[in-house]
């Protein structure tokens, strides 16, 4: 694990920042915690993550804008998964009295 130098940190941030949105960020200082515009309270790796986030979604929406105007081929409708029932309608207690007999006690909420 690398160490993290936080002025390089919160510099390298705001610019990213300020390129993606076009203002400086309002950065609250805490110990060990930063609040990016009022928002929730980040670590300084997360911090530093979010600010190469900002710079690659800049590098990337060209090329997405590229992908978009391809035409696209009709792709098939995905089909619906059923979900796999164990208990045939059977209530909890009905299930458990079958599986364990009546030897052992029902769990709690079918008593």
């Amino acid at each position: 694990m690398t160490k993290l130098d936080k002025d390089l940190v919160v510099a390298e941030f705001t610019a990213a920042y300020k390129a993606a949105f076009g203002k400086a960020p309002q950065l609250e200082q805490k110990p060990g915690w930063f609040s990016v515009d009022g928002g929730k309270n980040i670590r300084l790796a997360e911090l530093a993550e979010l600010g190469a986030s900002y710079t690659s979604t800049k590098k990337a929406a060209p090329v997405a804008a590229k992908k978009a105007t391809a035409p696209k081929a009709a792709s098939k409708p995905a089909k619906a998964v059923k979900a796999k029932s164990t208990g045939n309608g059977q209530s909890a207690a009905a299930m458990w009295a079958q599986r364990n007999g009546s030897a052992q006690r029902p769990p709690r909420g079918c008593r």
